[in-house]
């Protein structure tokens, strides 16, 4: 911009010194030079704080590395690079076979899980009836032994010989002894089957809770096999082959898909020229792809953080004297394009320059306009790398 304001002047006072014919001297040459300092640099400093302009705006874009959830060979790539996709679409496929196998080992084994639950239940019934019997068979044991000592008792009283012998009172007592503790027995083992049936997590047995969870984590690896696209964008680059091995570790993305839907215009600007900037004023751009043409834009908003001031938790103390810290930092400001750039290739990363005009001193955006509109035109002086 310097060059060309310098540039303009030079040729406005070769007219004049031709036009009024004005001699060519120490004097007049010196009061050429001055005035052009003094004029340019009022030009430059009302602009540069009123009108500010970069010739770093660039077409920023987010890419996102493909690594897939599950390793194993590739046995189809359908996308092609650079070919627009939608959301969900595949963008290659993992052998499933082994995946699938996992599926259908986790099935069975939850069928198996359930089944045990059956047996579990008809385990407990038996426990339960085991002890209704262990009761029956106490309580007739323990009836018999009462009717032999009380046949014994009421044979003492009428002072006749005791009906039953001691030993079979003994064998008597013996056996209802035993039935009692067979009912012990008998509960215990209903108890413990009961805790066995039972047991549960959110209500489900815990065998059963735990295979599904296998199989669920087993369906969610066979899904992953299918690798679908984050979100509209295309693959650029495409190596990635059927035949070749895809793994999640280490972490080499296998592709790198490109969001369509987050492509924004920013320019950087010196953080001293953005003071009077504020949302919605008048902006255009120039791309060096496009030569000759101006496009109409709107300030979005100013990026609040630079690079210079980010913190991140680290071993080590705040360096002031670090190379990163000791420059300024530049400000980014989101530029919205409002005319349509579908007719243009404009691939993301393409530079331009960038130009936006405030209500201040609005009668030096009118030289700012020519300015950017001349850097446009020379753009079409290039050279072939």
């Amino acid at each position: 911009m310097e060059l060309l304001l310098m540039m303009i002047y030079a040729a406005i006072c070769i007219v004049i010194f031709k036009l009024f014919r004005i001699p060519v001297n120490q004097w007049s040459l010196s009061t050429a030079v001055l005035g052009g300092i003094f004029i340019i640099s009022a030009l430059i400093l009302g602009m540069s704080y009123n009108h500010p302009f970069s010739s770093d705006g660039r077409i920023y874009f987010t890419s996102s590395p493909v690594i897939p959830a599950v390793g194993g060979l590739v046995v189809d790539v359908p996308v092609q690079a650079n070919m627009p996709l939608k959301k969900g679409d595949v963008l290659f496929q993992i052998d499933r076979r082994p995946y699938e196998f996992a599926v259908d080992q986790k099935k069975a084994q939850l069928a198996e899980a359930k089944q045990t639950v059956l047996q579990l239940k008809a385990a407990l019934d038996a426990a339960q009836s085991g002890v209704e019997g262990a009761i029956a068979t106490r309580d007739r044991t323990q009836q018999s032994y009462d009717r032999i000592v009380q046949s014994n008792e009421k044979a003492k009283e009428v002072g006749r010989a005791a009906v039953y012998s001691e030993l079979e009172v003994d064998n008597r007592r013996g056996q209802y002894l035993t039935a009692e503790a067979a009912v012990a027995t008998a509960q215990a083992q209903a108890t413990q089957a009961r805790l066995a049936y039972e047991s549960e997590v959110n209500g489900v047995n815990p065998t059963v809770a735990r295979v599904t969870a296998e199989l669920n984590n087993a369906q969610f690896e066979l899904d992953q096999t299918t690798v679908r696209a984050p979100s509209d964008g295309y693959v650029a680059q495409l190596f990635l082959r059927p035949g070749m091995m895809a793994n999640p570790l280490p972490l080499r993305p296998v592709m790198v898909f490109i969001n369509s839907e987050d492509r924004q215009l920013a320019a950087a600007f010196i953080q001293n020229s953005l003071q009077r900037v504020r949302t919605d004023d008048e902006a255009e751009v120039a791309f060096k792809a496009v030569p000759g043409k101006i496009f109409k834009a709107k300030v979005g908003q100013i990026i609040d953080v630079m690079a210079q001031g980010q913190l991140q938790p680290t071993g080590a103390l705040i360096d002031p004297q670090s190379p990163e810290r000791l420059q300024p930092g530049l400000t980014l400001a989101q530029i919205n394009v409002t005319e349509d750039l579908t007719p243009y290739q404009l691939p993301g990363g393409v530079v331009a320059e960038v130009a936006i005009y405030t209500e201040h001193v609005h009668h030096l955006a009118l030289l700012r306009k020519v300015l950017l509109r001349m850097s446009s035109w020379m753009n079409f002086v290039f050279l072939e790398h």
